[in-house]
């Protein structure tokens, strides 16, 4: 068995490559094209409009007596979530780089998050017969991009420009392939190609006689090497993470994808050939080895939600040891509780198969989970144990959504719940200052596919926004008020006197520092209840103050007409009064900016940065990237996903997070 997934830029072919992947195993029999809106893998209708994957989709299919699970991520970074958690369940990956435009911006970030969690790859350069493609300056990239070890382990054939086929480095063999149904033919080397096949099988033998003995021995003497002893050699490297064997054609032209497919047997990892999966007992915190092997006792975490809406809940789940049965129960070691499995499927896209089981190293579906999330482990209330969580990204970008009919109201608030339950980079919260839904996201493209959703899913219609940032005001000195409240409407009247001083201070609080009766104590909470009133109003522009302290020092009442009410009036009015002579100020939000970008975009980062007041924090280099930390306020930092990517070409990524308020600088 392999559990693959298949990671890449945006375009760069890897929906494209699946379907090929389909139809020469015989899942398919036909080839779905993405332009066309007919691909298996992307099966939802915003998908095939746009001719862009959105969700991870899992497929399985067999190669050479292997079972292939194969997951289809996503290459746009707004989705870089559905990446992160494929990668957290997957024994091996193949990262596809587009022939012309080669390691690019998001190559770099999925290339980052196998890295994160040690996932062996292969690398496949597709679009090798587009104008402009250089196959090797795309190796010469990995390297020095990515920081990859990449060994060279195909060829590709030209014929009067036209890519005609590949060489196989190992066996030393030549094959053609036809364009229509890719069909392959063994051919002689052509002489043209010959000098530089030579040149690239010794660096092949080269780069493998460091990792063997026994291969360095015949190297030196000139001996025979067994293509056996060369694979099962490469196998064990890139499985260790030392190499990457890099393979190429065109998928769109039906060319090296059954080479592609050899080579994920032949070089890609068995679940059981990994390092034992560490996961904790949930009792004690002790660290314990899982084995790979269905008699073990049960673990699995469950990677993926999807709400449908035939069957409600579907939990996508990765077993790493033991095994799950329809009908059986599981207990969530991460909630503490017992659920019932309903059925067990096998995903092929939006297809399904019922099985009885899934077993250890196996990936499917469970449906009749009532209280699962993403992250969560499954495992037996004897041997409870918890698998490492999966990491996501914090949302970068927050607009205002409401519904556009009122009565619609709860459905949209039941339509988000749902939608977050299955989207971890996706969150909605309510402003309490402004009353105002946000919900937040990776990108624009991320919130409008899921205001796309309300609508098409369920059925409700949505206005977006802008939101507006949470302002407050403060004071900046000290200064007394007071106010005497008299009202004689015939009959009872109103009277209080309150007199009061307000100070700058690390929080709000209210103290009372009356003598000798001049309020009586039955009146001091409606004095502090009108205080507390007034400061959610400021004296500038009506946003709450924070950090002052008042003091309430003096006053009087009447015997008949004062009352809870009018000392409310009091407190609240003499308040404002010393807040008009204490200088108050406008404080925004300011939020802390890490941006993780490459070299040469440091100095324009910066820049920018200067130009929407923020302050520079740090620098740390890493290898060749930048990690620039930044103090910016948030009226600055709506948008700003679109204008940094634009600033470095998309190379660069960043998150922010709530630090302080501090004065402004600019009018509101």
């Amino acid at each position: 068995m392999r559990n693959i997934g298949i990671i890449a830029h945006i375009d760069a072919g890897k929906t494209t490559t699946t379907e090929r992947i389909l139809y020469f195993t015989g899942r398919t029999y036909k080839i779905g094209e993405t332009h066309n809106g007919e691909s298996v893998m992307d099966y939802l209708p915003y998908e095939k409009e746009r001719g862009i994957t959105i969700t991870s989709a899992a497929t399985s299919c067999t190669w050479k007596g292997m079972q292939i699970n194969l997951v289809d991520t996503p290459g746009h970074v707004d989705f870089t979530a559905e990446v992160e958690r494929s990668l957290r369940v997957l024994d091996g990956a193949v990262a596809i780089f587009c022939g012309k435009g080669g390691v690019e911006p998001q190559s770099e970030t999925v290339w980052r998050q196998a890295d994160k969690y040690q996932v062996p790859r292969i690398a496949y350069v597709n679009k090798l017969d587009a104008v402009g493609a250089d196959y090797f300056q795309v190796v010469d990239q990995m390297k020095k991009r990515l920081g990859a070890n990449p060994l060279v382990i195909n060829l590709p054939v030209f014929q009067e420009n036209n890519l005609i086929g590949l060489i196989d480095l190992i066996s030393l063999k030549c094959f053609s392939f036809s364009r229509q149904s890719g069909e392959m033919d063994e051919r002689p080397i052509p002489d043209h190609m010959e000098k530089t096949t030579s040149l690239y099988r010794q660096q092949l033998l080269e780069a493998l006689a460091d990792y063997d003995d026994e291969l360095m021995e015949l190297y030196l003497e000139n001996e025979m090497i067994p293509d056996d002893l060369a694979k099962h050699v490469l196998r064990a490297q890139t499985i260790s993470g030392n190499l990457v064997p890099v393979l190429c054609g065109s998928s769109y032209r039906n060319i090296g994808v059954q080479s592609l497919l050899d080579a994920i047997v032949d070089y890609l990892p068995a679940p059981q050939e990994l390092d034992k999966i560490t996961a904790v007992e949930a009792d004690t915190g002790e660290a314990v080895q899982l084995t790979p092997d269905e008699t073990s006792s049960l673990a699995g975490l469950v990677f993926k939600i999807v709400t449908d809406r035939h069957v409600g809940k579907l939990a996508f789940i990765r077993v790493y040891s033991g095994q799950l049965v329809t009908g059986g129960s599981v207990y969530n070691a991460t909630k503490q509780r017992w659920e019932h499995i309903g059925r067990l499927l096998k995903m092929h896209a939006n297809h399904r198969e019922e099985v009885a089981a899934i077993k250890a190293g196996d990936i499917g579906a469970i449906i009749g989970l009532k209280d699962v999330g993403t992250g969560d482990t499954l495992s037996t209330e004897e041997n409870p144990v918890l698998l490492e969580n999966i990491d996501f990204p914090e949302p970068v970008i927050s607009i205002a959504i409401e519904p556009k009919k009122k009565m619609d109201q709860i459905r949209v608030a039941e339509a988000l719940s749902k939608i977050s339950a299955e989207d971890p980079t996706f969150k909605v919260t309510v402003n309490p200052e402004t009353g105002q839904t946000l919900i937040s996201g990776m990108g624009e493209l991320h919130l409008e596919v899921i205001a796309e959703r309300l609508n098409r899913e369920f059925k409700v219609e949505a206005n977006l926004g802008q939101p507006q940032v949470a302002y407050k005001e403060t004071i900046t000195r000290a200064a007394r008020g007071e106010c005497r409240y008299v009202k004689q409407t015939g009959g009872r009247g109103q009277y209080a006197h309150v007199k009061l001083r307000v100070e700058p201070s690390e929080e709000f609080s209210v103290e009372h520092k009356i003598v000798g009766g001049a309020i009586p104590r039955e009146y001091l909470p409606a004095v502090e209840n009108g205080i507390r009133e007034a400061v959610e109003e400021g004296p500038l522009k009506g946003y709450p103050l924070i950090n002052l302290k008042v003091t309430v020092l003096d006053g009087s009442y009447h015997e008949v007409d004062s009352s809870e009410l009018a000392f409310k009036m009091a407190g609240s009015l003499a308040l404002k009064d010393a807040l008009r002579n204490a200088g108050p100020k406008l404080l925004e939000p300011v939020m802390k900016l890490e941006i993780t970008t490459p070299e040469e975009f440091t100095s324009s980062i910066i820049n920018n940065i200067n130009s929407k007041r923020g302050r520079l924090e740090s620098m740390d280099a890493h290898q060749n990237i930048q990690i620039v930390k930044s103090l910016v306020p948030l009226a600055e930092l709506f948008g700003y996903s679109t204008s940094i990517r634009s600033i470095t070409q998309g190379r660069a990524g960043f998150s922010m997070q709530f630090s302080h308020y501090e004065v402004t600088g600019t009018a509101v």
